[in-house]
């Protein structure tokens, strides 16, 4: 069945429904570009006091509370890890970079 022979009222229905998953990615999109402005600044403090990039006991902490509360969302708890077991592997990443660049303008 092609779009053009949907009913309109199913289409009507899709549409609605489809610009609200748009909404709610763009929603996502915001609140991800926030949270990396944040990491950014602990980056730049963890560089200036030369802390390491990663923090494996906070990781893991973060990862059981995400999955807590994905689980009390209706949310696949194993998605809710793989997404922020992701996430985390980016910020990890942009902190090396900070901490590269943190220590090459020192001279050190």
């Amino acid at each position: 069945m092609s779009t053009s022979e949907i009913d309109a009222s199913v289409r009507a229905e899709l549409n609605r429904l489809r610009e609200s998953i748009d909404n709610i990615d763009a929603a996502v999109v915001h609140m991800l570009a926030e949270r990396f402005k944040a990491t950014q600044q602990v980056g730049r403090l963890k560089a200036d006091h030369r802390l390491p990039p990663a923090d494996p006991a906070r990781e893991t902490r973060q990862i059981a509370r995400l999955r807590q509360l994905a689980q009390s969302a209706n949310l696949d708890p194993a998605f809710a890890e793989k997404l922020l077991t992701f996430i985390i592997a980016e910020v990890i990443r942009h902190h090396e970079r900070i901490a590269e660049e943190t220590e090459n303008a020192s001279g050190a």
